[in-house]
């Protein structure tokens, strides 16, 4: 019995843990998402519009499935996911243009 006590207790010194290195790591993630990305001129002043077409496309492409299938309600999640952003984006955009010119 003694023997395994002595395996069970650590002759190792207590140290002082480091708890902002986790808060470290979690901080580099989070900056990693809220990250400024740099798009060509053409392709930001567009990103609303495709986002739109591709929502009313996906809408459409539903309308041709003649039965239902385990793809549709993906299609229809998609069309509502890409409208809600073209919508966002683009109001974002004209609510930004106007705060510019009242300045």
């Amino acid at each position: 019995m003694e023997r395994w006590q002595q395996l069970m207790l650590t002759k190792a010194e207590p140290q002082e843990l480091d708890l902002g290195a986790g808060q470290e790591d979690s901080h580099e993630k989070e900056s990693l998402l809220h990250k400024k990305i740099w798009l060509p001129k053409f392709v930001y002043d567009g990103l609303p519009y495709f986002y739109l077409t591709a929502g009313f496309a996906a809408f459409f492409a539903t309308l041709y499935i003649n039965e239902w299938f385990w793809i549709l309600p993906h299609y229809l999640l998609f069309s509502a996911a890409c409208l809600h952003l073209g919508i966002a984006v683009s109001r974002r955009r004209v609510k930004s243009r106007e705060s510019e010119k009242k300045r």
